[in-house]
């Protein structure tokens, strides 16, 4: 095998394909960039038997063959090289990486024990790249990062019709958001339970392209879901098992709310609760159209703000995590936040803290995106 490509068209070739490699593997054959030439190009891929990732870039190939390294040791040498042709040529079971005068001597692992890649052909529909990159963001931080409870460590999807619905929860906190959906003429409705990890890639890595096949299939028994954008494919199997009914906790009906500046309410939540221990609640004082935010921390410490707001209904306090706040806040993508309320069995404890975006204080809200906080006996 030999071949020579484009600085540049190498580093980001070897930068996605390992973006999805484990940081710890038992089988060390897992950790390599698995590189094939041929006269259409060379392929980049990785796989660990949970998701893969595989893309192909154009070069100049003298000669054909395929071989396998070490995964991020590569990826350090390409996004370091001079910027220059680079030559790889295979050469007494040792890859040479050349560029200028920068020469790098790679060890080759048996390409004939590495597992085969699923392919995933065909489309189930396509979203806009920049609208699904979006919802990936404002979705993914309510991700559980806990491994006891596998079916919250990822991202549901649910497609119907014109629209894909993201959404996922921690049992503390529930986003969910909307997007368009292009099923072509045959739409039919589908679930999907994606690992939080590849979808947070996903975003990051497909957000620029104007659109994004996603294509659900069966493959050796197991669910897969592949994304497809320009040369660049991901797949990933699904997560077993059923995702917590939460639409049902969000309610129909706001019957009190309050309408903020963004950026307002995320500042003074960072300036009061300097104060306060990590797991510690902030108060939140809703009266006379302003929100006071209050906390006592340790020895005494003490910190207040009061900030402007539109409120509509009962005056209201609540205690909130403000990091979980923050993550919600930080999601919404407008310069005003509805933070909406209802009264519980007990009227001094309003219930769950309904987030969505507001474009402005008179504007109604996005309903697009909700985030709800602290919704009651979730996964009960």
């Amino acid at each position: 095998m030999k071949f020579q490509v484009n600085k540049d068209v190498l580093s980001e070739a070897v930068s996605f394909s390992v973006k999805l490699l484990p940081v710890r593997t038992a089988l060390p054959i897992l950790s390599g960039v698995l590189i094939e030439a041929d006269n259409d190009g060379v392929t980049f891929s990785t796989f660990d038997y949970e998701a893969s990732s595989r893309t192909t870039v154009t070069a100049t190939v003298e000669q054909p063959g395929r071989v396998l390294v070490p995964g991020r040791l590569l990826n350090e040498i390409a996004g370091r090289l001079p910027s220059a042709p680079v030559t790889l040529e295979l050469t007494d079971s040792k890859v040479l990486v050349t560029c200028g005068t920068s020469r790098f001597s790679l060890p080759c692992m048996p390409v004939d024990e590495y597992p085969t890649i699923p392919v995933v052909d065909g489309s189930t529909g396509v979203v806009p790249g920049d609208e699904f990159a979006a919802a990936v963001s404002q979705v993914v931080v309510a991700a559980s990062r806990e491994d006891s409870m596998p079916v919250i460590n990822g991202v549901q999807l649910e497609i119907s019709g014109t629209t894909l619905s993201m959404m996922a929860t921690d049992r503390y906190r529930v986003a969910i958001k909307d997007v368009a959906w292009d099923a072509g003429s045959t739409p039919v409705e589908h679930s999907a339970l994606v690992p939080a990890r590849t979808m947070q890639e996903i975003g990051k890595t497909f957000g620029s392209s104007p659109t994004i096949s996603i294509t659900l299939a069966t493959k050796d028994d197991r669910e897969v879901i592949a994304f497809h954008a320009d040369n660049k494919t991901v797949t990933s199997l699904l997560i077993k098992g059923t995702f917590p009914p939460v639409r049902r906790l969000f309610p129909e009906v706001i019957e009190n709310y309050a309408v903020v500046n963004t950026a307002e309410l995320i500042e003074a939540t960072r300036r009061v609760k300097l104060v306060v221990e990590r797991e510690a609640a902030l108060k939140y004082i809703f009266r006379d159209n302003t929100i006071t935010l209050e906390a006592i921390g340790g020895d005494q410490a003490q910190a207040s703000e009061t900030i402007d707001a539109v409120i509509t209904g009962l005056e209201l306090t609540v205690s909130l995590k403000p990091d979980l706040l923050l993550d919600g806040l930080g999601a919404v993508h407008s310069e005003f936040t509805r933070l909406g309320f209802n009264n519980g069995d007990n009227p001094s404890k309003p219930g769950p803290v309904l987030i969505t975006s507001h474009t402005s204080k008179e504007a109604s809200s996005d309903s697009t995106f909700k985030y709800l906080l602290q919704p009651n006996l979730l996964l009960r």
